[in-house]
């Protein structure tokens, strides 16, 4: 490991350099790795593994007919490399767990019986193991428990791993049967692409992860977005003035400004009109915000957050709410402009 400081903090890192993708082959040559689920993970950790010279199979039930047919597109052969969950499950001495949260519990009694001693058991998400009392998963004491999140979308860690860089991903490990689940979880790690790794628990992951897509990285950034708009479409400006100050000037250019170098770069690169407003009404921002962040924190630690995952994600037309939903957003005035501003940009149809 490297210890890396981070503003003034050490932690522990794995980086590619440590971990060669040459040690992660020798430490998984004798594994089958069965991808549970191709569905938003499912699919980028399969293909970087395969691409990477790694045992993968896939494990996809049949009658979820897009999966199967998108597995089937990637090149997984059915009775090859692609099988039916039990099926996968049983040939497989490493699982990847990549279903849903929800589909995690509904799956779980028929994944259980077919863990072998010696087997592991992966996450991507803390969420079950973590949630056990409500998802009921837990697993058998003669078996490794990793977890491996990638900090980023299924569509993400397979663009990044194509372009040559990668997602940076957290790990850990919940149960070490064989004295080998930290080689076997750094080995995946690196086998799917991982920009670095760093160390974190179930519990840390899951808490942090629902924390960060409830917060800054989808609902208070749609939250804000869609507040900003509204103040300046009610104050007369046009929906492409106002999409253009809300959205595509923060995606366009200066997210990619503090993606470069941070920031206070991002502010340094700014007019002086800019900077001095940004200074001034940043803790403004942040003293309103931090009362909804703390209750939200609360409410995911004390699994209130969970049950409602769970309970909404586990009714019977949670698709079709899910899409009504979803196609209210993006039938609002705001994603309606949007998709006209993007089909502006030079070079786009």
């Amino acid at each position: 490991m490297a210890k890396i400081d981070f503003g003034g903090i050490l932690e522990d890192v794995v980086t590619r350099e440590e971990f060669t993708l040459e040690k992660a082959r020798e430490v998984l040559k004798n594994e089958t790795i069965a991808v549970i689920g191709y569905g938003v993970q499912g699919p980028a950790q399969a293909l970087n593994m395969r691409d990477n010279g790694i045992n993968v199979i896939i494990g996809q039930a049949p009658e979820f007919r897009a999966d199967w047919d998108k597995a089937v597109a990637d090149g997984f052969v059915p009775g090859e490399n692609l099988f039916d969950v039990d099926e996968a499950a049983k040939r497989a001495t490493i699982i990847q767990y990549l279903v849903s949260d929800a589909a995690q519990r509904t799956l779980w009694p028929r994944i259980k019986p077919c863990l072998n001693e010696g087997d592991a058991l992966y996450f991507s998400h803390g969420f079950s193991i973590t949630y056990k009392e409500h998802t009921g998963v837990i697993p058998p004491d003669n078996i490794d428990v990793i977890l491996c999140a990638p900090k980023g979308s299924g569509t993400s860690v397979r663009r990044n791993f194509l372009a040559g860089t990668g997602i940076n991903s957290s790990y850990s490990v919940f149960q070490d049967f064989t004295g080998r689940a930290t080689d076997r979880i750094l080995a995946l790690g690196i086998a799917i692409g991982s920009g670095y790794l760093f160390p974190t628990t179930f519990e840390k992951e899951v808490y942090s992860d629902l924390t960060g897509e409830r917060g800054v990285l989808m609902g208070a950034l749609a939250g804000i977005m869609d507040a900003q708009y509204q103040v300046l479409r009610e104050n007369g400006h046009s929906p492409s003035e106002a999409f253009n100050e809300t959205v595509e000037e923060l995606t366009q250019s200066l997210i990619r400004l503090v993606d470069e170098k941070g920031m206070d770069w991002m502010y340094s690169n700014c007019s002086a009109t800019a900077q001095r407003g940004a200074l001034d009404w940043r803790p403004k921002f942040m003293e309103a915000t931090l009362p909804v962040f703390k209750d939200l924190y609360n409410r995911v630690k004390s699994g209130e957050e969970c049950v409602r995952v769970l309970q909404s994600t586990g009714l019977p037309n949670y698709k079709e709410l899910l899409n009504s939903e979803l196609s209210e957003l993006g039938n609002s005035e705001l994603w309606k402009t949007g998709a006209a501003v993007r089909k502006l940009r030079p070079g786009k149809k």
